[in-house]
């Protein structure tokens, strides 16, 4: 018997049709989400200064707008990620997008300081919502190999790039108008990217699921954290304050115990399985590594171009635009033309051979430098290589992932960024500044000069160890990812 054409059977596939007819408008607008999470993680740090003036809190304090974010966004991934295998991918994408907006027009709005960390916080929260959902959502949109690795190679780009356009559209906003705007673009943008999951991202939830995994809710997101919290406190206080190493060891220890339950559970948060195979674990740790290193652009070459160089916010932010292209350049070649072919063993570690390289340019950079010649070739090279690294790792880090775990994966996927991030941050930055306040202590150069030429030294410092961990990566993956092409095909089961 054959279903009538009003027939439930024939409704679903012909909906099915329709939605797979406009997979990459669908794809739009899961990069505009995307964007819009990575755009937050910088976007607001060129606005601090003026925000600080206008709101009159202390220098101390400033980094919390930043840390507020981070902190939300990195303890509730895991959750994050499995409530939209649990909800379905456009109800936790509806739910992130109105949940993001309203926190920032409440940020844009805020009158006090206490007031802006607050809806950072949120922000961050419902970010933790919407970028598993998002790659989630664009594993199962693409289910044929050439074009999956094509989307892949797009969302890569984007998820590489965010950062620095984060700084270009900053850096504009608030220059040009407030930098209260850097908030309220979200509003504007996420009406835009909500009418667009509402017509384009298929609606349905999981025809069953697993109970919350509850301990693990509160290990995971305990430990992540205490992590979060403790590298974020390094920066401003010292990796022998108290607090620091309070925040990291008990991070570790619940961490800890979240693998053992894990292990344990019967219905895990984090499934193992997911982490474990080894060119999934490889791509992760490629992704961890990568987010690690790149704060050693992203932070010091901004400063050094503010304050050596004289650039401007606006200025600084265009200046990464030749990273910015070179990245979207080989993720797309990488991805749409060579990750199925040769698969990520050889474009990973090649990527992070070269972004070493490119950071390797920087550690030559004098007390005023000539962007043309001492910075522009080391931001192409850098660029180069994050687009070997970011989409292949990000395509082979969901690949063959069960439809009912794609969000858990994806959840993985933004958890190792985010913690890579932030240990970069704190790393880096308190490697600068113990490098360069000893240069300034051994230095008999005249005081202004002599804090100048220290602080040069530190970065430089700084950008070398940032290349060792991208010349780390590419050993690590290396060894761990497997030989041959990449199977791109989804696990169809559930």
């Amino acid at each position: 018997m054959t279903d009538a054409g009003g027939s439930p059977a024939a409704t679903v596939d012909r909906t099915a049709t329709v939605h797979h007819r406009r997979r990459w408008w669908t794809l739009s607008v899961l990069g505009l989400v995307q964007l819009m999470v990575a755009l937050d993680v910088t976007i607001i740090n060129i606005a601090l200064p003026r925000a600080q003036a206008d709101l009159h809190f202390a220098t101390a304090l400033r980094q919390w707008p930043l840390t507020g974010y981070a902190l939300a966004f990195g303890a509730l991934l895991l959750l994050g990620g499995r409530l939209g295998d649990w909800w379905g991918r456009r109800t936790a994408l509806v739910v992130g997008l109105v949940g993001f907006a309203l926190a920032s027009a409440v940020g844009g709005a805020a009158t006090s300081f206490a007031m802006l960390v607050s809806a950072r916080a949120v922000q961050g929260a419902f970010a933790a919502v919407l970028a598993p959902a998002a790659l989630a959502a664009l594993t199962t949109t693409f289910t044929e190999a050439h074009e999956r690795a094509r989307a892949f190679a797009i969302y890569g780009a984007l998820a590489g790039s965010g950062a620095a356009i984060g700084l270009i559209v900053g850096g504009a906003l608030t220059q040009w108008v407030s930098w209260r705007w850097t908030l309220y673009v979200n509003v504007l943008l996420g009406l835009v990217a909500l009418v667009g999951v509402l017509l384009l991202v298929p609606g349905g939830r999981p025809a069953s699921h697993d109970p919350l995994d509850l301990p693990g809710v509160l290990l995971g997101g305990g430990g992540l954290f205490l992590v979060v919290y403790g590298f974020a406190n390094a920066v401003t206080a010292s990796w022998g304050d108290a607090v620091t190493i309070a925040s990291l060891v008990g991070g570790v220890a619940l961490l800890t115990a979240f693998v053992a339950w894990q292990r344990r559970s019967r219905h895990p948060l984090l499934p193992l399985r997911i982490v474990v195979e080894r060119t999934r674990g490889g791509s992760l740790v490629a992704l961890f590594l990568t987010n690690a290193g790149l704060f050693g652009v992203s932070l010091f070459l901004t400063y050094y171009l503010e304050n050596f160089d004289g650039y401007s916010p606006l200025r600084t932010g265009v200046a990464y635009l030749p990273m910015v292209g070179a990245l979207v350049v080989t993720a797309a070649i990488a991805s749409a033309r060579l990750l199925g072919l040769v698969g990520p063993r050889p474009l990973v570690p090649t990527g992070m051979i070269l972004a070493a390289l490119g950071l390797i340019l920087f550690t030559r950079l004098p007390l005023h430098a000539s962007y043309v010649s001492s910075v522009l070739p080391g931001l192409v090279v850098a660029g180069l290589g994050l687009g070997l690294v970011f989409a292949p790792a990000i395509a082979s880090a969901t690949a063959g992932v069960r439809a009912a775990d794609a969000g858990a994966a994806s959840a993985s996927v933004n958890t190792v960024q985010q913690v890579g991030g932030s240990m970069g941050t704190a790393l880096l930055n308190t490697i600068a500044v113990s490098a360069g306040t000893r240069a300034y202590l051994h230095s008999s150069a005249p005081g202004a000069l002599r804090l100048a030429s220290a602080t040069v030294h530190g970065d430089v410092i700084a950008f070398w160890w940032a290349a060792g961990f991208f010349l780390f990566g590419a050993v690590v993956s290396l060894v761990v990812l497997r030989s041959g092409a990449l199977d791109l095909t989804p696990d169809p089961g559930t």
